[in-house]
């Protein structure tokens, strides 16, 4: 059987295939080139950037932050370069919780420093996979016994740490820096940009297996030093002095500011108690402000010297002029102002007299020679309710009322201290300016800014030297207040109050001295009345009296021991700190010296005067109150009142009578305010960077009068996802859930621990770490 033949494909057929098979490759080379150009033109930058992550590692170069110097060029704040410990939590693998484990051992030496505990250092290892921080800026021992350990996937970076050599020293003044070598407080705060520096970056290339083969670095540029006014040795005779006091008069807290009279410049800004800024872990907040420029206080008697001087200079008053203080009690317009019982109900008596026995009836009727406005330009002219301009945060101009918004009386209460809200460097530039001529000088506390070291040959110290003469260009604010005339007749004055008058406990052994004391009764927060048991005692003077070289003003807050008088309590204090400070200067004895028995005949028949009167005298403290509403924004007192203005508490409604004027001030005015006069309790200090901020503490949370905070454990709540966010937000955000954050880095979110949606207790700390 013969098979058919086999046919033949035609010509079409085979057009067709090769038309279907053309039409595949065009197809697959197509999709082939479409895909090409997505992955390496429009993709391109996004693959680069992963490969750049996964070859290689960027670290921010931190600068030196700049040095602080006191004018002698000795080193106050300096940084040194430290171990930091981080993981790589790729590489521990199944390690993690073993390796946190046998970490926390070593490093987690403070049980307060939630940071560097297992849990919290292995949630930060289960967070990230690249990179995690296990303890930063480790003493060397330390960063040895880890070293020893050579563990996988641990690591050391260098970092630079804030030092303080002299740990407390002037720490309200130089501040503390965060985490983040951002400057949190004093000097460190007001000049960070400066100072900071900018940072550079090293550019570390990886291999397949993530091992460094390669770097390159941008060299950072560090910051600017300051060299200060301060004198070291100074700034510790007034600590110690301070401090020896504050605790012998059990006091709340004190102030001591000295000063060259002929230049501003401060020599030495004590505040007790202080804080030591190298254990930040261990600061209470409560010390952490710097009373001399944020705190306001009535000055009572001190102020009589500007009461005296314009009514010298103003008025034409003479020091032997006749004042009648009328037996002690003056009336006017229904108010009775009244002296101390113990001047001896005075009559007809000399101007000097008057002041050097404090009468509030002398004071009161120098000012009534002036006139309200006239009054008041002398009291502005002397450097009151206005800033001075003082290189520190957070300096409040003080309280001051214009002369129309005076009532009938208040040149009574301002005559002698009172319805005015004055700080302590306020009130030593006032004694400046009556004992350099009459020549109202801005203080400072920053000499110069340099960027060089110490060391440089172009950089020297600036050695205290006494003048005798105000400099022959004066510096920017610098005024004329009142004559040289008034000037050397005030200082006579005030040489007769520490010789005859309320301040003999001020005298000096082989130097004259000038100065007033006072007595002011603080303010009762609910009552808005003075309280006749919590008093701030305080003395402004300047020594020798012939050609001043300080001038030192001591303020010390509610002391519970002894008479509690300025001339008990803050006169000794003046006469330490000055013949310690004229001795270590060299300044040429102006009287002769005394042995130590005639020294000790002189304080026996010293015995303490009352120095100010401690009736109520009537003063209009609502008024006075009031004046906060007028203070700028970025005042301290103005902040204080604006944050507190929505209370924790809720309020009682209100009845018919809370709509009182009283009322409406106390409501503005919350005890935190108050505590801005020198109230009965030292307030909180407001951190103005959001870096640390401490969040508004939550129900579940208590503050304790020291600044601490109670947390209840039983209270919990979930930790939110930070990601992506900027610092701002995340403090906001972790601060309205009652969580505090502690930030690591700069830039937006990458990482945090505990993770997001851990239960924890309210006031847990929470670790974030930012990254550009």
């Amino acid at each position: 059987m013969n098979n058919a033949p086999r046919q033949t494909l035609t010509a079409p057929i085979r057009r067709i295939r090769f038309v279907y098979v053309a039409l595949f490759f065009c197809f697959w080379t197509s999709a082939i080139g479409l895909r090409l150009v997505w992955l390496q033109v429009v993709r391109h930058s996004d693959f680069v950037e992963r490969a750049a992550k996964q070859q290689q590692r960027t670290f921010e170069v931190a600068p030196r932050r700049g040095v602080l110097y006191d004018r002698n060029l000795k080193e106050l704040a300096m940084t040194v370069l430290v171990d930091s410990i981080y993981a790589v939590p790729s590489e521990l693998g199944e390690n993690r919780e073993n390796t946190a484990q046998i970490l926390a051992k070593i490093v987690h030496a403070d049980p307060h420093d939630n940071f560097t505990s297992e849990p919290q250092m292995f949630a930060r290892f289960n967070a990230s996979r690249n990179f995690a921080w296990v303890a930063r800026r480790v003493d060397a021992e330390t960063a040895t016994r880890v070293r020893e350990l050579n563990l996988k996937g641990v690591y050391f970076q260098k970092e630079f740490k804030r030092f303080y050599p002299n740990n407390d020293l002037a720490a309200q003044v130089l501040g503390y820096v965060g985490t983040d070598d951002t400057g949190l407080g004093g000097l460190e705060r007001q000049f960070d940009d400066e100072m900071h520096g900018t940072p550079g970056h090293m550019l570390t290339a990886l291999d397949a297996k993530r091992h460094v083969y390669g770097s390159e670095e941008s060299q950072p540029m560090p910051g600017e030093n300051l060299v200060l006014t301060i004198d070291a040795n100074i700034q510790y005779m007034a600590e110690r002095a301070l401090d020896a006091q504050v605790e012998k008069m059990k006091a709340q807290h004190g102030t001591v500011v000295v000063q060259d009279p002929h230049t501003g410049h401060i020599l030495a800004l004590a505040v007790s108690p202080r804080f030591n800024p190298n254990d930040q872990r261990h600061m209470d907040a409560s010390v952490l402000k710097n009373l001399a420029v944020s705190d306001v206080y009535e000055p009572g008697s001190t102020f009589k010297l500007a009461t005296y001087a314009a009514a010298i200079d103003g008025a034409g008053v003479q020091p032997t002029d006749i004042v009648d203080c009328e037996g002690g009690a003056l009336t006017m317009y229904g108010r009775t102002l009244h002296d101390d019982k113990s001047d001896g109900h005075l009559g007809r008596v000399t101007v000097q007299y008057a002041l050097e026995r404090s009468s509030d009836v002398g004071a009161a009727k120098m000012a009534l020679k002036l006139g309200n406005q006239k009054f008041y330009d002398y009291i502005r002219g002397f450097g009151f309710g206005d800033r001075s301009g003082i290189e520190l945060p957070s300096e409040t101009r003080g309280l001051l009322r214009k002369p129309k918004k005076w009532d009938a009386t208040s040149i009574l209460s301002l005559a002698i201290g009172q319805e005015i809200g004055v700080t302590p460097v306020q009130l030593v530039t006032m004694v400046s300016t009556i004992a350099n001529g009459g020549v109202y000088m801005p203080p400072h506390i920053l000499l110069q800014s340099t960027d060089q070291m110490k060391g440089d040959p172009r950089l020297q110290p600036v050695a205290f030297r006494p003048a005798n003469q105000l400099p022959a260009q004066l510096p920017d604010g610098a005024h004329r207040v009142i004559k040289e005339l008034t000037s050397a007749k005030m200082r006579s004055m005030m040489q007769g109050i520490v010789v005859e008058g309320t301040g003999k406990r001020a005298a000096l052994n082989g130097y004259s001295a000038g100065g007033k004391t006072g007595t002011a009764q603080k303010v009762d927060p609910v009552t808005h009345t003075y309280s006749h048991t919590k008093l701030v005692a305080s003395f402004a003077g300047f020594a020798p009296v012939s050609n001043p070289a300080i001038s030192v003003a001591v303020v010390i807050d509610t002391p519970t021991v002894g008479t509690r008088y300025g001339s008990e309590t803050s006169a000794p204090v003046f006469a330490e700190v000055a013949q310690q400070v004229l001795e270590y200067l060299g300044v040429p004895h102006d009287q002769p010296l005394k042995t130590k028995s005639q020294q000790q005949m002189m304080l026996a028949k010293n015995n303490v005067e009352v120095d100010d009167s401690l009736a109520d005298n009537g003063a209009n403290l609502e008024q006075m109150f009031a004046q906060i509403n007028e203070l700028p924004a970025d005042d301290p007192l103005r902040a204080q009142s604006d944050a507190a203005a929505t209370p924790a508490v809720p309020a009682p409604k209100a009845t018919a009578t809370s709509n009182s004027k009283s009322s409406k001030l106390m409501s503005l005015l919350p005890a935190k305010v108050v505590a801005a006069f020198q109230s009965g309790s030292e307030s909180t200090p407001v951190l103005q960077s959001a870096a640390v901020a401490s969040p508004q503490v939550v129900p579940a949370m208590q503050s304790k009068p020291n600044g601490g905070v109670v947390v209840d454990a039983s209270h919990r709540v979930q930790v939110p996802s930070f990601e992506g966010l900027p610092l701002r937000v995340v403090v906001e955000k972790a601060g309205s859930l009652g969580l505090r954050v502690q930030p690591a880095g700069s830039g937006l979110a990458k990482e945090q621990a505990p993770a997001p949606g851990t239960t924890v207790p309210a006031g847990t700390e929470i670790v974030v770490r930012f990254a550009r």
